[in-house]
Parts: C-alpha cells; structure tokens; sequence
C-alpha cells in the first residue's frame, strides 16, 4: 500500500497563529479583539500597520472564533461592482453553523475612491447589518478618506518591544524542526527582520534549509 505524502509548508504558513490567544505581542490588541469575539457586534475595523505584523491572519482567527462565515475580497478586487456583488451574500443568512458575516478586505488603501464611497453607507449605523464585521487592513490611511475612517475602530499594528516573544517563537520552531542543527543567532535574525514575524520565519527557513544535518552514528 502505497504511504499518503505530506506536502510540506513554509513555516510562515505551518506556524501562523490560528487563534487570538496564540498571537506573539499584539497585547492591546488582542484584549480588544477577544472581548470581540466573546461578544460580537456589528462593527467595522481598520487594521493599520507594516506588512507582516499579523492584521491578516488576526482577521481570519477573529472570523474562527466567532463562526463566522467569511468573504474575503482582495484589495485588486475591491470594486463597486465586487463590492455589491459580495455584500449581497450577507442580506441572508450564513452557512449552517455560523451565526455572523465576516467580511474582509485586504490593502484597503489600494480600493478605489468609488469602492469607499461605496461603503460610507454600508458602514453606518443605520445602514450596517446586525450580523455583520467588517475588517479593512492597510498599511497606512493616507488613501482613506476621512469620512471612511471615521466609521472605523483603528487598531495599529507594529514590532515594537516584540523581540523577545519573538526570539522564543524562533526557539520553539527552530527546536521542533531542526532536528538538533545548531542554532543560529535568533536575536540578531530577528533583528535583521526588524522584528517582522513572517520575515523572520522565512529566514529561519533558510539556516534550517542550510544547517548541516546531524550525522547519526551506528
């Protein structure tokens, strides 16, 4: 009988974090974001912060915890058009076993000035659904119009005082896929990542892929 493969992952991809609890740093805004998930609300939120730092897969473990069913629209998609076609789905109600629509756009600095404008109404009280969240990422809002961000709680994202959570998570990695090499330098990796997550992650991968296996002896 032929053995299943096993397709492996970067570590970025088999280390994300896939629950609000196992986040590295991130202290504010994970207290904020479980109080979310323990009791939702409709709402929508600007994730504002450098590439790497999480806002994605935070958004995606928001919509974990709270059995959300997901839409996710990419910030190249986020037309008028995509927008209409997308928030139809949440005039109905989600999927079995879901209770709140969560809605994602990603790079939201990058939609156009009409896909903005079109969700100023969408965001308003008046206009917002009760099972609804709305999750916008960018890294940074000198694209979004005030009036959009005024609709928005902003949580800011960023590496500060992260190193030494960091360096721990490079340790535990490092310790359950090296298989004994010698460890490099975290703290210096770290640093030369300026403390950003998925880079660091990706680095390590390649001293794991260049460390010299453990010679095993008869």
């Amino acid at each position: 009988m032929q053995p299943s493969l096993a397709f492996p992952q970067s570590l970025a991809e088999k280390y994300r974090p896939r629950r609000i609890a196992e986040f590295v740093g991130l202290d504010k805004q994970r207290k904020i974001l479980a109080k979310l998930a323990v009791q939702p609300f409709a709402s929508a939120w600007l994730f504002v912060g450098p590439s790497g730092t999480g806002k994605t897969s935070l958004a995606l473990a928001i919509a974990a915890e709270i059995h959300a069913e997901l839409i996710h629209i990419p910030s190249q998609h986020c037309t008028v058009a995509e927008l209409e076609e997308s928030l139809r789905m949440t005039q109905y109600v989600p999927m079995a076993g879901k209770t709140f629509w969560l809605v994602l756009v990603d790079e939201a600095d990058a939609m156009s000035d009409k896909a903005q404008l079109a969700l100023l109404s969408k965001l308003d009280a008046t206009g917002m659904r009760d099972n609804c969240i709305f999750i916008f990422t960018c890294n940074a809002t000198d694209r979004l119009e005030a009036r959009f961000l005024s609709r928005c709680r902003v949580l800011e994202f960023s590496t500060y005082g992260l190193n030494g959570n960091l360096v721990s998570l490079l340790r535990r990695v490092w310790q359950a896929e090296s298989n004994g090499a010698t460890e490099p330098n975290l703290e210096r990796l770290s640093r030369d990542a300026k403390n950003n997550v998925r880079e660091s992650l990706m680095r390590l991968e390649l001293e794991l892929m260049s460390a010299e296996p453990i010679e095993v002896r008869e």
